[in-house]
């Protein structure tokens, strides 16, 4: 006789695979149009068991948008990796350039995020997040408030064009408009 035995997951363990499964969800419908059902299927819990780790599906929300703007620091930590100046904020750029490209699930709840931000708890919550993005870049490059205006400007307006699917598009203005900010990069 054989017998299958199971390792059962810490709560800590659950935490972390419901906070994946909540950022695919709220990236993909936002925060009220993701139902706690779909969120606790996904990762193949009950709806009660996901509520007693994280609260209310509004509590989930901001526990996905603060993982979200952590990832993101991470990721610009990481491309700076000790560079200063101009070079700091070119190497963040292209590295937020790939992710744009090819992580469209941090991209829609960064914009979902931003949506949202009617709600005082979640945009207390992004204006913390985002903060943390504008002062590292503002460290590591040493740039002054109107580089950094211009940067951030830029990043934003990538946002916006992957958010249409365009980062690879033959549309002109968009071509323009991308050629511009790769431009202000180099």
């Amino acid at each position: 006789m054989i017998q299958h035995t199971t390792t059962r997951k810490s709560a800590e363990e659950r935490r972390e695979e419901i906070l994946g499964a909540a950022m695919i969800e709220f990236a993909e419908k936002g925060l009220y149009g993701t139902s706690t059902d779909d969120i606790a299927r996904r990762v193949g819990v009950s709806q009660p068991y996901l509520f007693r780790l994280y609260g209310t599906k509004k509590e989930l929300f901001i526990a996905a948008v603060e993982r979200c703007l952590e990832e993101t620091l991470a990721l610009m930590r990481g491309a700076a990796g000790g560079k200063v100046g101009e070079d700091a904020l070119v190497a963040i750029g292209r590295a937020y350039g790939e992710r744009l490209a090819n992580n469209p699930t941090a991209l829609r709840l960064q914009m979902n995020a931003y949506a949202n931000c009617d709600d005082p708890d979640v945009c207390a919550v992004v204006r913390t997040g985002y903060g943390r993005l504008v002062e590292f870049a503002e460290q590591a490059s040493g740039a002054e408030p109107e580089r950094l205006t211009r940067f951030f400007g830029f990043g934003m307006l990538l946002n916006v064009i992957a958010s249409m699917g365009l980062l690879q598009s033959e549309e002109p203005w968009a071509k323009r408009l991308l050629a511009a900010c790769r431009e202000a990069l180099d």
